[in-house]
């Protein structure tokens, strides 16, 4: 992970197709597009759950984990709140183009996509 790649894991039974990863691009872009504010917390384990932040289920978390939660300012709306380690943004906005340039299973059930932000 650079300022100018990023990665990351999904739950997901197969390969995506080119039609999904264009949507993806499309929507992460959209959310670039719109300067959301990323916020992280480190909270206790079952806290994180409650609030039905996402992670790799079957993964083992510590205690404590950090959730970054993507939201707009502007009306508090929560694009996405997870498990991640970093390092992140402060907002969306400053990362630029996002394009994946690989796709590719890491473990059963467990896709990861390779990105380029410019």
């Amino acid at each position: 992970i650079t300022k100018e790649r990023t990665r990351f894991d999904f739950t997901h039974s197969e390969k995506m197709t080119d039609e999904q990863k264009s949507k993806v691009e499309e929507l992460v872009n959209s959310w670039i597009e719109r300067d959301l504010t990323v916020k992280k917390e480190v909270m206790p384990l079952e806290q994180a759950k409650q609030l039905n932040a996402i992670g790799v289920f079957g993964e083992k978390y510590a205690e404590t984990v950090s959730v970054y939660t993507v939201m707009d300012p502007k009306n508090g709306e929560v694009i996405s709140r997870e498990f991640c380690g970093g390092p992140h943004v402060e907002h969306t906005g400053v990362i630029g183009q996002f394009k994946i340039l690989k796709e590719e299973a890491v473990a059963a059930g467990i896709r990861r996509i390779k990105a380029a932000v410019s």
